[in-house]
């Protein structure tokens, strides 16, 4: 199973978008999984204050797990990352993609009445995960370990 399908299988599994990101990627830079789910727990659904989409703000911790070097912070990969997600979704505001404000009882009413986790959030998991896998396959700026016997 690649772990684009890990990433979406975990979100149909019932955990949030932002954990169902962070969670299938933080094992792999030494984040235990139990640990993952816990830190990322509040990020889903913008945070439920109409913030940036969890899909998003779990993309960017791994990128920082993946990128950061002591004091240097990866912005450039996570505007690299906001933009290719934008051009695919339009934004990374959690309201803006749902369509409704899942703050409210009535919007997040709307929300699960129609399916919009399921057919909206199902498919930004998938698209965060997509570049996700492209930007770690791409070390670019970063350069190459020692490691050049594989």
């Amino acid at each position: 199973m690649s772990k684009v399908e890990k990433v979406v299988k975990c979100f149909e599994d019932g955990y949030n978008c932002s954990q169902a990101v962070f969670a299938t990627y933080a094992p792999d830079f030494g984040v235990p999984l139990e640990q993952a789910l816990k830190i990322t727990s509040g990020f889903g659904g913008g945070m439920r204050i109409d913030g940036t989409c969890g899909v998003v703000t779990g993309a960017f911790m791994v990128l920082g797990l993946k990128f950061a070097k002591g004091k240097d912070k990866p912005y450039d990969k996570i505007i690299k990352f906001a933009e290719a997600f934008c051009q695919k979704n339009k934004s990374t505001n959690c309201q803006a993609l749902l369509g409704c404000d899942i703050r409210t009882k009535e919007g997040m009413d709307k929300a699960t009445k129609e399916g919009r986790f399921r057919s909206i959030c199902s498919k930004l998991v998938k698209d965060s995960a997509e570049i996700l896998e492209e930007m770690l396959a791409d070390n670019g700026e970063q350069g190459r370990t020692n490691d050049s016997s594989n």
